[in-house]
């Protein structure tokens, strides 16, 4: 390139006009006003040196510190300016860069957008040589029309929903091997929101692995674990059965393990269930034993009759099992099972009490003395009931219609 030349008269002309634009009046000042100015200027100098500069107002600087900030959050591209660089690129006006594809069609660029836009490009168009004043860079495996995109995208972050769903997946893996960070987000975040199916979930999760894409990576596992029956029929689980056995396996122990967590769940969630209803049933007991319910209780109160609702959903049941406790011949531990659960319950109950002498359940005081002659194995295991039950009362009883106290 040719250097300027300073003596052109273009730039004479230019600087004399310049010059003529500015009316500049100097008025001239006798040698010794001059020195008794210069004078005055070197004291109130020195001065100045002895006398530190006071601080900037705070208010000024708070000020310009948020009109700093809000210039630096204020970003906004008008369609116009898009539309501009969306233009240079389909015209390829002033090309110096050809992108051959791999059915050797080319696509014009720029070589200082696409250095601008990555840093991928940018090393291998400094090692490739201009011929002509173009450079040529080869993008293969890919189609023409997935690289037309993202160049476009590359200049004007720009793209048509409808070419973006054909190529999501060719787009993916150009952004992650060229490090176009945005384009990468704009494909993650359209695949894990909307483009996401049961057919493309492998692919997606293989090229997820492959490009950095964590999280979208864990929402294929999540999907292909929830919907394993319909994925583990579609072509694409065939085709990574054969080419990627580790990750068939990988995702064969998700299954197992999700499932393991889910039998789990239901079984914590069954025990919970008997550990509430063991509640419902000690305060049931209680509630009869103590006050009375409908057709049963205690002979110093006034019953008030079948048809009064009771608010306790175990009443009924333990009402059943008391009048069959009552009236059965058989009644001992062993013989017959409702007198078995009787048993059970009353025990269960007299470990809840805190007071036996002022209970009215009956034999609580019994089973309160009766627990110093089991053994180690089975005290472990009465403690372990209860446990669960105070657990399940104090998880559960705020959400219940009535609470109760073993009194």
């Amino acid at each position: 390139m040719a250097s300027l030349d300073l003596d052109t008269p273009w730039l004479a002309s230019s600087i004399e006009s310049f010059d003529g634009s500015l009316d500049i009046h100097i008025e001239e000042v006798s040698s010794s006003a001059s020195l008794d100015s210069l004078d005055k200027s070197k004291s109130i100098i020195h001065c100045s040196q002895t006398i530190p500069k006071p601080p900037p107002l705070p208010a000024k600087i708070c000020q310009r510190t948020k009109n700093q900030r809000c210039l630096s959050k204020s970003c906004f591209v008008p369609k116009e300016t898009k539309d501009l660089w969306d233009r240079l690129f389909r015209e390829g006006y002033a090309a110096d860069v050809y992108i051959i594809t791999e059915n050797g069609s080319v696509i014009p660029a720029h070589y200082s957008v696409l250095c601008v836009a990555s840093a991928v490009l940018e090393n291998f168009l400094r090692q490739s040589k201009a011929k002509n004043g173009i450079r040529y860079i080869k993008i293969p495996g890919l189609p023409y029309d997935a690289i037309y995109v993202f160049i476009r995208f590359l200049y004007s972050s720009c793209y048509d929903e409808g070419e973006m769903k054909k190529f999501v997946l060719h787009l993916l893996v150009l952004s992650h091997s060229y490090s176009v960070p945005s384009l990468k987000k704009v494909c993650v975040d359209l695949l894990e929101q909307r483009w996401l199916t049961t057919e493309n979930v492998i692919d997606v999760l293989q090229l997820a692995k492959n490009c950095d894409a964590p999280r979208l990576s864990l929402i294929c596992v999540r999907m292909i674990v929830k919907d394993f029956k319909t994925i583990s029929l579609t072509e694409g689980w065939k085709v990574m059965k054969r080419a990627n056995p580790s990750l068939e396996q990988e995702l064969l122990e998700s299954v197992v393990e999700a499932d393991s967590r889910k039998e789990e769940r239901l079984k914590k969630i069954e025990e919970k269930k008997v550990y509430l209803q063991l509640y419902e049933a000690m305060e049931a007991l209680l509630h009869i034993c103590k006050e009375g319910c409908r057709t049963i209780g205690p002979c110093d109160k006034v019953l008030k009759g079948s048809q009064v609702s009771c608010p306790f959903p175990a009443c009924k049941g333990i009402e059943t099992l008391v009048r069959h406790f009552s009236s059965c011949k058989t009644r001992v531990p062993g013989g017959c099972m409702q007198c078995k659960r009787m048993w059970q319950l009353l025990e269960l109950h007299s470990r809840m009490c805190s007071e036996p002498d002022l209970c009215k359940v009956p034999l609580c005081r019994h089973f309160k003395e009766k627990m110093q002659q089991q053994s180690k194995k089975d005290e472990a295991k009465w403690k372990l009931l209860v446990s669960k039950v105070v657990a399940t009362k104090n998880a559960f009883g705020p959400f219940m219609s009535r609470r109760s106290s073993f009194s």
